[in-house]
């Protein structure tokens, strides 16, 4: 299984010199108090089993032999009605999508190619591999680095499935669990690389921490330099909001907290955080999306983890206690109140309902995996920003102020709202089992879903007219 396979992250100010300074004032509560030295974990939000085919599980496949359900490309430019853009020719075309992870993958190009190949996808125009906070170090079979070069390939894989006629730039970045102080600020630095250089118009982050395991407030504001950066230059950045639903996990990684947290940097102001639906096909052939929460579904947990839970699988959100609300949530305001509230939008990242994914690097075995978590919801959603930047002939910066004005529009902006679903999660620990009340799915924006999720059909070219 990979779930949270940890990045740590120093967060001293000495490493930040080049950072800019956060403003906003914390809503109600503030960051845990540890140590100020101490480091925080990233971790990559994919999941997934080590349990390879050597071809693409069908649907029927999955449910036979997993009693979950797997989808391949074609099933999710369906769900999200690509098609008439497809036809129109709006594809990407001319747009970069910036994908970021710690150490990337050795096999990236590889397994794109054979991913293309078998679902009969166009090789992107473009696929570059840069390491501009520098070099990552030679790759070795630790599960930390499978880890990542999972995450890797999960990202670029459907990325591209959403947007195949844009661009990839992988941005490498040369971390490691042990470093400390080379850890996320080698993320901003590189980012801000991109940024400056104008390398790409949207960056796709499937990692997160709990915001509470932070030093400080101060110490969190100090790692914010690219996304302001990004805010100033038109850059869209997203951030998946996490796979533990209304928890998280403390600074060791293995205790949750007992009361609903959200995580960072997808509850930053700047950055859109991207959530996690269960896509389902009516016996019509008609999709439609519920709140992702595979929690207390036995065969999922017998298939992730191995036992019949529960065990904390669904979308993160909640409300932040570092940041307050943003003017672009005013009109939620009876839903977050003075915080910022999280996620903004969301994706397919159900594990019943998980996505095929290919990959060969070493210490696992090469092969197709059925894959989920809020790692896939930000991706697709980075193609599906990809499509609206070529329709606005630009990127289109931040997209947060846009969404909430659509989201007001409903259906004839192509937002499609999620009414059903929580992300209630429960999960054993110190000899009993807890429970973690979280939100539930309710007519127009909410905790579990953000503004609901899209009909890119509508959704897209919407998007380019008021945010671009």
């Amino acid at each position: 299984m990979r779930v949270r396979r940890p990045l740590s992250i120093a967060v001293g100010s000495a490493a930040m010199a080049a950072a800019v300074a956060g403003s906003t004032s914390a809503a109600a509560g503030g960051a845990g108090a540890v140590a100020a030295t101490a480091t925080v974990a990233i971790s990559p939000a994919a999941v997934h089993v080590r349990q390879a085919t050597a071809a693409p599980p069908s649907t029927a496949y999955c449910e036979a032999h997993y009693q979950i359900a797997c989808y391949e490309p074609a099933q999710v430019q369906a769900a999200y009605n690509l098609s008439p853009l497809t036809a129109k020719g709006i594809t990407g075309k001319g747009q970069t999508i910036v994908i970021v992870d710690s150490y990337g993958s050795p096999t990236v190009r590889h397994d794109l190619s054979v991913f293309d190949k078998r679902f009969h996808l166009p090789d992107p125009p473009s696929l570059r591999v840069i390491q501009p906070a520098g070099r990552v170090p030679k790759y070795r079979p630790t599960s930390n680095r499978e880890g990542w070069a999972g995450e890797t390939a999960l990202d670029v894989e459907w990325a591209h499935a959403m947007a195949p006629g844009a661009n990839i730039l992988v941005v490498a970045t040369p971390t490691s669990e042990n470093e400390g102080t080379t850890g996320f600020p080698a993320i901003v630095r590189a980012e801000k690389y991109v940024i400056d250089h104008h390398l790409g118009g949207v960056i796709s982050q499937s990692f997160s921490a709990t915001e509470q395991t932070f030093p400080s407030k101060k110490s969190l504001l100090n790692l914010r330099g690219a996304y302001w950066d990004a805010a100033k230059k038109g850059v869209t950045v997203l951030a998946a909001s996490g796979d533990s639903g209304a928890a998280d996990v403390k600074f060791n990684e293995t205790t949750y907290y007992l009361h609903p947290v959200t995580s960072w940097p997808d509850s930053d102001p700047l950055v859109t955080g991207v959530g996690g639906t269960q896509l389902r096909q009516s016996a019509k052939g008609a999709w439609h999306s519920v709140v992702w929460n595979d929690t207390y579904n036995v065969p999922t947990q017998q298939f992730i983890f191995g036992d019949k839970g529960p065990n904390p699988l669904a979308g993160g959100g909640g409300k932040s206690v570092i940041f307050s609300r943003p003017k672009y949530q005013n009109s939620v305001a009876g839903v977050t109140g003075a915080a910022r509230g999280v996620p903004d939008i969301s994706m397919s990242g159900a594990c019943n309902g998980a996505v095929d994914m290919y990959q060969s690097f070493k210490g696992q075995p090469a092969g197709w995996y059925p894959t989920c978590g809020t790692s896939e919801s930000t991706p697709l959603f980075a193609g599906v920003v990809a499509l609206a930047d070529q329709v606005a002939g630009h990127p289109l910066g931040l997209i947060n102020p846009a969404l909430y004005k659509m989201s007001a529009m409903g259906a004839a902006a192509g937002i499609v709202d999620v009414t059903k679903g929580n992300n209630t999660v429960s999960f054993p620990q110190g000899g009993k089992v807890h429970s973690v009340t979280g939100f539930r799915a309710r007519p127009g924006y909410d905790l579990a879903s953000g503004v609901g999720t899209i009909n890119a059909a509508r959704f897209v070219p919407e998007l380019a007219h008021l945010a671009g």
